[in-house]
């Protein structure tokens, strides 16, 4: 394991383009929606109706599409993914000065062995830099302690701050126009929704799976299997290992379609619709192979309470989804994904006046035997 955690820091990146297991492939040849959204910037509100149909429609099936024609620009998309190899491409000694265990809000570099509080019997094998909306040092969530906001860090590495700021601006742009439709495809009004995000818990992760030579099973995984935990998420990846649970509860591929984005809904949008929309479980599995991805969570300010939507209470949507603060179940789910911070929760460093869970209450259970042959999770 320490040469393996030796080689991980200081191999040098490959691309990401035009290794033989990435075919390029087209919107007919994947099994999601792909839904355009140029309608959503038009300004035309017949256009942007009809995105948001897509949307639900989706959100309510799959729970899992791609998205095209979205706005951000490919050269700030290039430029970003160089810039995580970049960061990535550094030696370990580097990359350590800035361990996301050195804040009390989860900002900056997570080695691989820091996912999950069972390493190393467990093991994703990923690493990431963290990142997220930029609040204030003055901020009360910040100053509280263990709220997942405040000010973000940064490598000083000369441009890298400016780019991945900028990427993050277009992302989390692109997130507050599909949040505006699905408020109108859900039928309440404008701003109903918008009003949660001020200083939200918004993250962006800049995450390499390392190059290892381990056989995958079900607990050596690229990303286990989860739902998200925010509103809804926008990925961007750079290869195939990408799988979700369909409706059916049986694991699909969703591997790169170019000039797209891939979105999935989170547990905050399906505690507001009721459970019309769909947060879907999905997973890395653990190719042995290098891979970039950036998924952006987005997510409310920490106190937002989050319940049904009134249109979408009935007796049972009310005993299923409780209202829950948004940050809290943040941080129910996040204590334990996170070796120092499920340690520091141990001894009482980290203080909840909440339970934390073993799992998720949103996750499900798959039916099938994955590809490496042991039980799905």
């Amino acid at each position: 394991m320490r040469d393996l955690l030796d080689t991980a820091a200081t191999e040098t990146a490959t691309p990401i383009d035009g290794t033989d297991d990435q075919i390029a492939l087209s919107a007919e040849n994947v099994e999601l929606p792909v839904i355009d959204l140029t309608g959503l910037h038009t300004g035309s509100q017949e256009d942007m109706a009809a995105v948001a149909k897509a949307l639900g429609e989706a959100a309510r099936t799959s729970g899992f599409f791609y998205i095209k024609n979205h706005g951000v620009d490919q050269g700030l998309i290039d430029a970003a993914l160089a810039a995580s190899r970049e960061f990535h491409d550094q030696t370990r000694s580097y990359k350590m000065k800035y361990w996301s265990g050195f804040t009390t809000h989860h900002r900056g570099y997570v080695p691989f062995e820091e996912n999950g509080s069972d390493f190393p019997k467990k093991i994703n094998f990923n690493e990431a830099w963290d990142m997220s909306f930029e609040a204030p040092a003055d901020h009360p969530d910040y100053l509280a302690g263990w709220r997942m906001t405040g000010p973000n860090i940064w490598p000083d590495l000369p441009g890298w701050k400016e780019t991945i700021s900028s990427y993050y601006d277009a992302i989390f742009g692109l997130g507050l126009k599909m949040l505006s439709a699905l408020e109108f495809e859900l039928g309440v009004e404008s701003g109903t929704l918008i009003k949660y995000i001020n200083n939200p818990t918004s993250q962006l992760r800049l995450l390499k799976y390392v190059e290892n030579d381990v056989p995958a099973s079900k607990d050596m995984v690229g990303i286990g299997a989860h739902s998200d935990f925010e509103c809804f998420t926008i990925l961007l990846q750079g290869g195939p290992g990408l799988q979700v649970l369909n409706a059916d509860d049986y694991w699909m591929e969703a591997p790169p379609l170019p000039g797209t984005f891939i979105v999935n809904i989170g547990d905050i949008f399906e505690t507001w619709s009721g459970g019309q929309y769909k947060s879907t479980q999905h997973r890395v599995v653990n190719s042995g192979r290098e891979r970039y991805s950036m998924p952006l969570f987005f997510g409310l300010d920490y106190d937002a309470v989050v319940e049904p939507l009134p249109k979408f209470r009935t007796p049972e949507t009310i005993e299923r989804y409780p209202p829950i603060k948004a940050g809290e179940h943040l941080m129910r789910m996040t204590v334990n994904a996170f070796r120092y911070m499920a340690d520091a929760y141990a001894k009482g460093k980290i203080k909840l006046d909440f339970d934390v869970p073993e799992d998720n209450p949103f996750k499900r259970k798959a039916k099938q035997i994955d590809r490496t042959g042991v039980a799905a999770e």
